[in-house]
């Protein structure tokens, strides 16, 4: 089993920056391919990004490419979502999710093994 906790989460303004954090457990971390979700107050659970087993290739959802940055340390089993020029429309509760194996492009929450309990992110405008 794997068991993911997340951490970074707060209150900030629009343009700022926060980096969230995944740690995992397990000694297989590097078998799953890790990724991000959020979901926004009355909406639902939507993909932000995800990052292969190796770091080889990552994946970003359109309005979030170019601002945030998915990475992952095998070594430290944690993944990291660096979130630059925030918007009020990122505020919402980001989960770390474990999906085994090859990450396939168009995964949605359904499809992952494993899944943090969230932190929230509030963007203020």
């Amino acid at each position: 089993q794997v068991q993911l906790v997340e951490s970074g989460g707060g209150l900030v303004q629009t343009g700022a920056s926060l980096k969230l954090s995944c740690a995992a457990s397990g000694r297989t971390f590097s078998k799953y391919s890790m990724a991000w979700f959020r979901q926004a107050p009355g909406k639902e659970r939507e993909f932000v990004a995800a990052v292969t087993l190796t770091s080889e290739i990552t994946y970003y959802t359109d309005s979030v490419r170019g601002r945030f940055t998915i990475s992952r340390d095998n070594a430290q089993n944690t993944v990291s979502l660096q979130m630059n020029s925030l918007k009020p429309e990122d505020t919402g509760d980001y989960y770390c999710a474990a999906k085994y194996g090859t990450w396939r492009p168009g995964s949605t929450w359904n499809d992952m093994d494993y899944w943090g309990k969230g932190t929230l992110v509030t963007v203020s405008s």
